[in-house]
């Protein structure tokens, strides 16, 4: 895989949602890779470029803020740009269900404006970044590609949307575009509302009890740096052209299994709590997500190298860091 990934070498990329947890990973990554990078960050008036505040400064990102909801922002976005990773979403779950108009606005609206914006521009490769969530609870595993996509959540419900919406472009305007399906991704930097974080907090800060939702759903956790090294092998790769593309590790692990490797790990004996304002709507919760990675393994030469427990271990030695613990507020259950 790594041939694949130095046809990326030189090309001048652009990353939406850079300043987000995966984004920003993976802009450090193609820097790595000899990319130049325009970095998208949402416009704020703190001038507050998010994760991207919190990589090694270098002169191969420009980083740029604004919106992907203003159509006339991403036409100036992606103008003299070879590939376009569109990573720009809303992506909380339990939000969706107080704000659903925001996630069609930002996510399907949003794909549309920057699948206009490549197609105008003529960029060489647009790589639209979906998510497990669209398949719902599993009726078969390991999930391949041709699973029935189930909208159990309005979050959902937008990623397909928007999935649909970005492959309608190949279809109908060819442009040249591969839909990235990652698994539950974790590692430094990711958002609290995600149960990893969650985990890791909560036992940093030493309470006794750890709220939780229900830890009986399994999920197939990929380290961020595999998800970015999937990212940009599909990219490189023109066998996915027109393809929707799972990336996972082709393992499945339930969140209570989870949680005692992380309390191993953390040397805690801390007692489980569930947490009614944290369980999903019984018909919304997704039970089982384990992904068949083998279109990606077979187009790519793809392999997940951080096992597990590494993830995990890296994960909780980058929390422990008191500054980034703070900053997460871990005693505020935010949706």
């Amino acid at each position: 895989m790594s041939k694949l990934l130095d046809r990326l070498s030189g090309k001048t990329v652009l990353v939406t949602g850079a300043d987000g947890f995966i984004g920003s990973h993976l802009c450090e990554s193609l820097i790595a890779r000899g990319c130049q990078v325009r970095a998208l960050a949402q416009y704020n008036s703190f001038n507050n470029w998010g994760w991207l505040e919190d990589i090694e400064p270098s002169d191969a990102i420009d980083i740029r803020t604004g919106d992907v909801r203003d159509p006339f922002f991403c036409q100036s976005l992606v103008k003299d740009v070879d590939i376009v990773f569109h990573l720009a979403s809303l992506i909380a779950i339990p939000y969706s269900y107080v704000a659903p108009q925001t996630y069609v606005e930002t996510n399907i609206t949003g794909t549309l404006n920057i699948c206009q914006a490549a197609l105008e521009a003529g960029v060489a490769r647009v790589v639209h970044t979906s998510t497990s969530e669209v398949y719902g609870t599993a009726r078969q595993v390991p999930i391949s590609e041709e699973h029935p996509l189930q909208p159990q959540s309005p979050y959902s419900a937008s990623k397909i949307g928007a999935d649909a919406m970005a492959m309608s472009y190949h279809h109908a305007f060819e442009l040249p575009l591969t839909i990235a399906r990652p698994f539950n991704t974790y590692g430094p930097r990711q958002s609290a509302r995600a149960v990893i974080p969650t985990i890791i907090t909560q036992i940093a800060t030493g309470v006794r009890q750890l709220k939780l939702g229900d830890t009986r759903p399994t999920r197939d956790f990929t380290y961020v740096e595999d998800t970015c090294a999937g990212l940009m092998a599909l990219a490189a790769c023109d066998a996915a052209l027109g393809k929707t593309v799972n990336i996972g590790s082709n393992r499945e692990i339930s969140i209570g299994e989870t949680v005692a490797t992380i309390k191993e790990i953390m040397g805690s004996d801390i007692e489980i709590l569930e947490q009614s304002e944290r369980l999903r709507p019984e018909n919304s919760e997704v039970f089982r997500l384990w992904c068949d990675n083998s279109l990606i393994r077979k187009l790519t030469d793809f392999e997940p190298r951080v096992p597990l427990r590494d993830g995990l271990t890296r994960t909780v030695e980058w929390f422990a860091d008191p500054k980034k613990l703070e900053s997460y507020k871990a005693g505020i259950y935010n949706v």
